[in-house]
């Protein structure tokens, strides 16, 4: 294992979920519920799921594309979502 990868993607990763609308939901539920436990399994099976299929993703784009190109549509992608979301279509 890269320990230099992995500590790089849990630092970006940790510090840009800080706060997201992800967290806030998961909050809301563990109020909302009082189940902690069955909302903390939840949480981590769907993010456990969408950083799966993320990671599959990249990594066939990384054998396809140059990795300039992989930051480029990334970049774009984050862009547009942001943008949707301030439109208020997400």
């Amino acid at each position: 294992m890269d320990w230099k990868i992995f500590l790089s993607a849990l630092t970006t990763i940790f510090l840009a979920e800080l706060g997201d609308k992800t967290q806030l939901a998961s909050l809301c539920l563990a109020a909302e519920s009082r189940s902690v436990l069955s909302v903390f399994l939840g949480a981590m099976a769907a993010f456990s799921l969408v950083t799966v299929i993320t990671v599959i993703l990249g990594g066939a784009w990384g054998k396809l594309l140059r990795p300039e190109i992989v930051r480029y549509i990334a970049a774009t992608l984050f862009v547009a979502i942001g943008l949707l979301m301030f439109a208020g279509k997400l």
